[in-house]
């Protein structure tokens, strides 16, 4: 069982940017594959980035060179640094942990830290 707990959202002018967080705890984070997933109202969820339990990292085609995601095995922390933030950025953003790997595929979430771009 994995308790997911994301920070940093707010609200910040097209330009600008915004670091979130997530603290992992409840099991061994290094075996789980790390994600950010956003959501805006009527739309499904998308995913943001990922970094997995190898450490290999996926973007998303609309974020690459603007975000950047990042973890620490010993703070059991994943980050998601946002720059050159677009008002089509603001979502509801969340952290997504499957694992542990290799064994395992369950997913868990947390609950989510809006992220608004607006001047």
């Amino acid at each position: 069982q994995v308790q997911l707990v994301e920070s940093g959202g707010g609200l910040v002018q097209p330009g600008g940017s915004l670091r979130l967080s997530c603290a992992a705890s409840g099991s061994i984070f290094s075996l789980y594959d790390m994600g950010w997933y956003r959501q805006v109202p009527g739309k499904q969820r998308e995913l943001v980035a990922c970094i997995f339990s190898i450490g290999s990292i996926n973007y998303a085609d609309s974020v690459k060179g603007r975000f950047t995601i990042s973890r620490d095995n010993v703070e059991n922390t994943v980050s998601l640094q946002m720059n050159s933030l677009k008002p089509e950025d603001t979502a509801v953003y969340y952290c997504k942990a499957r694992g542990p790997r290799p064994i395992s595929k369950t997913e868990y979430w947390g609950q989510g830290t809006q992220v608004t771009v607006s001047p």
